[in-house]
């Protein structure tokens, strides 16, 4: 018998991307009643799909096995309710996008900011989620202007003035020129390479095996002019072999023994200093001439079998009270004492400061610019007026240091007849600029032009000079720079991994029982060796490569710190990417665990991160599970989510992305074995365009749409944690 049944379908209202999902209000439909059956119940009325996504529990609920997580933004977390709610519904534990990385956590000088971290644990406590610890020892978002800031050269500033010592005899290595090797020891000579550069000389004093009074090694200088009442500044730079001592004497003034503070460092006046194979400079003064002229002689034959070494560019005698030989047309080129005479013609309105202590070139201080965002040159524009303007035909030039936080760029340019300087790129050595021009007549001032690459910048000893006025003045000598040797920056960045990963992990501790110790090691184009920015021409301004430093074992090290500072059964394990895309990197990958650990540390589990498509090979992902899960090594999905390759979606691409969330998770619970699987994380919550605004924009790759709805992934999600199509269990009774 016939028999038509009139209903109403009742669907709750959820937004799902780009799928066609009609709801009927007084709908007919013929139904046939089958004579072995009853009528029709309510409970076997068919279910939309938005219907069935509806009726899903929490995602968390159908993770009973492990660990489910959501890599999800700290801010977001804490300031949108909405998004708020489905972290803690749906996750036991969580791991933040950036707040925990180098670059966010450590501060200009290296101590740590845990101001956002602490902010965000208590909330997790209280909703009993977890968090994972991401991560320690990356090569990207790194504070790497820090730390390229404390293996930098060291630059050692040439003194003002001219240097009244004539250091012929000792360039030539001819020890003449008025240079007199009195008392020889076991050998004065001059050699390359020793001195406090890789490419600068070095005076060689060696003392004899039967060395015992000062005079029994000694070099005697040429004569120096001494002006009655002046003070002169006597500066160089020594060091030696083992412990050693000196002293300088003198003919030429009343005392020519004098005691001294030879280190200027405010301590006792002393007859001799000592020395150590560290380079340390001696600086100190004289003014009690009873001549015209003065000698110095350098006393090192107080102790047998030392080597003394004396940088020769940087043995420097000048007048403190003599004329300027250069005429600066800025009224402040120094900025020891403040900025006064430099004004902002375009920038934010605090966008130039003074600078002090160690952020100064030399002196007391340096100027300090900070361009807010990329854009043009005169964007940020610092300027100063000349004291005279610039003639036709003169020749002048402008000079001056400058260092930045990271890679950066300015150029100068004039005021009244425009001038442009070439662009030049800075960096966190200091540097000298030279632009050297000739007069239009007419230029009256000098712009800074900061505004193409956004950073900070320090400026320091800016000088505008005419170069014709100057002419018959000895040349002013340039910076030394000292660069580090590689033993000096492998401690150096040793000891700054250990500061890092100690105060890290140990401040996190209470909440944080896993690890991303390395993120991302292998390289792409071989997979079997660890990344290097060695030779690497774009590196961008938070990328900063530990391994280049510390070798192959950096991971080794990283590994054994986070298990010194850690819990003791913390989780601690490396991550990479494209380890589904690419099977000889995840073999790569599993090849440097074996060596990590052959090296004596001990890797708890291997991270594949999983930012994939909806058109990724699948045969890969299965292959990659097998490789994972025969290691033995606990497998843990840090990063999953998966792109539509479209911002607007069909149902069809919606269909196929949950399938493809349903595979990932399908073949990890096959290939690797129950003891090993560890977690996976989502990497983040949802479509809306707050999360992805640097991150997979113009996409769908979440399990929540733009409006927080669940979409047709949360179903592929769920039915890959449960095992089974959840919805198959549901009925069509109304909800």
């Amino acid at each position: 018998m016939k028999k038509i049944m009139k209903y109403k379908y009742i669907i709750p209202i959820i937004a799902l991307a780009g799928m066609s999902l009609i709801a009927c209000d007084d709908t007919k439909m013929e139904w046939y009643k089958d004579p072995s059956h009853g009528d029709v119940t309510e409970s076997e009325l068919p279910l939309q799909l938005a219907e069935k996504i509806s009726r899903y529990a929490p995602l968390k609920d159908y993770a009973t096995d492990f660990i489910l997580g959501v890599g999800m933004g700290a801010d977001l977390y804490l300031s949108d309710e909405t998004y708020r709610n489905i972290v803690e519904q749906n996750f036991v534990e969580v791991t933040t996008g950036n707040a925990m990385k180098h670059r966010w956590m450590v501060k200009s000088d290296g101590t740590l900011d845990f101001t956002n971290i602490d902010n965000l644990i208590p909330r997790l406590q209280a909703a009993g989620l977890g968090l994972y610890g991401h991560t320690l020892v990356w090569h990207s978002n790194q504070n790497a202007s820090y730390l390229n800031g404390l293996i930098a050269p060291v630059v050692i500033p040439a003194p003002a003035g001219s240097n009244l010592l004539d250091l012929t005899g000792l360039k030539d290595k001819s020890l003449a020129s008025g240079w007199n090797p009195q008392n020889k020891g076991a050998g004065i000579s001059v050699v390359d390479g020793k001195g406090l550069s890789s490419t600068s000389q070095a005076v060689e004093m060696i003392a004899s095996s039967s060395s015992s009074q000062a005079y029994n090694l000694q070099l005697i200088s040429p004569d120096i002019a001494a002006v009655s009442g002046h003070t002169y500044e006597i500066s160089f730079y020594i060091r030696s072999d083992q412990p050693g001592k000196g002293r300088v004497s003198f003919s030429g003034l009343e005392n020519n023994y004098p005691y001294k503070d030879w280190y200027n460092t405010g301590g006792s006046w002393t007859e001799s200093f000592e020395t150590t194979s560290e380079w340390k400079q001696v600086l100190f003064t004289v003014n009690d001439f009873s001549a015209a002229t003065f000698k110095m002689q350098f006393d090192f034959g107080y102790l047998p079998d030392v080597t003394y070494y004396i940088d020769v560019d940087n043995i420097w005698v000048r007048d403190l009270d003599a004329e300027p030989t250069v005429v600066n047309l800025l009224t402040n080129g120094t900025f020891d004492s403040n900025i006064e005479g430099w004004s902002r013609y375009n920038g934010a309105a605090d966008c130039m400061s003074q600078a002090t202590g160690t952020e100064a070139y030399q002196g007391g201080g340096s100027l300090k610019i900070q361009n807010a965002a990329d854009g043009n040159e005169w964007d940020t524009q610092i300027h100063a007026d000349f004291t005279t303007a610039w003639e036709l035909n003169k020749k002048y030039k402008v000079s001056f240091m400058i260092r930045s936080d990271a890679v950066g760029s300015m150029r100068c340019s004039t005021t009244g007849t425009a001038r442009y300087q070439g662009t030049v790129t800075t960096g966190a050595t200091w540097t000298e600029v030279v632009w050297e021009v000739t007069g239009n007549g007419g230029e009256t001032g000098l712009n800074l032009d900061m505004g193409k690459v956004a950073g900070t910048y320090y400026i320091d000893n800016v000088v505008v000079e005419e170069v014709a006025a100057t002419k018959n003045a000895i040349a002013r000598a340039s910076a030394t720079i000292v660069e580090k040797t590689d033993e000096e920056k492998a401690e150096i960045i040793g000891a700054a991994m250990e500061s890092w990963i100690s105060e890290m992990v140990g401040h996190c501790k209470t909440i944080v029982k896993g690890w991303d110790v390395v993120n991302e090691p292998m390289d792409d184009g071989k997979p079997s060796s660890i990344k290097t920015g060695v030779g690497k021409t774009d590196i961008a301004s938070d990328e900063f490569y530990w391994q280049d430093y510390l070798g192959k074992d950096y991971a080794v090290t990283a590994f054994k710190l986070a298990r010194k500072y850690g819990n003791p059964d913390d989780k601690l394990f490396i991550n990479d990417y494209n380890l589904e895309y690419n099977l000889a990197k995840c073999d790569g990958l599993i090849a440097y665990v074996n060596y990590i650990e052959g090296k004596g540390a001990v890797v708890d589990g291997i991270g594949t991160q999983m930012h994939i498509a909806i058109d990724t090979n699948k045969d890969n992902i299965a292959q990659m599970f097998q490789k994972l899960g025969a290691t033995g090594k606990l497998i843990k999905v840090t990063e999953l989510d998966i792109k539509l390759n479209t911002s607007s979606p069909t149902a069809e691409q919606l269909a196929a992305q949950a399938e493809m969330y349903q595979y990932v998770i399908d073949m990890f619970k096959k290939h690797v074995p129950p003891a090993q699987q560890y977690a996976i994380t989502l990497w983040g919550v949802s479509d809306n365009p707050k999360e992805h605004e640097y991150w997979i924009p113009d996409d769908g790759p979440n399990v929540w749409d733009a409006n927080y709805q669940r979409k047709h992934a949360y179903k592929g999600v769920a039915d890959g944690l449960a095992g089974k199509d959840v919805s198959e269990d549901f009925t069509g009774e109304l909800q």
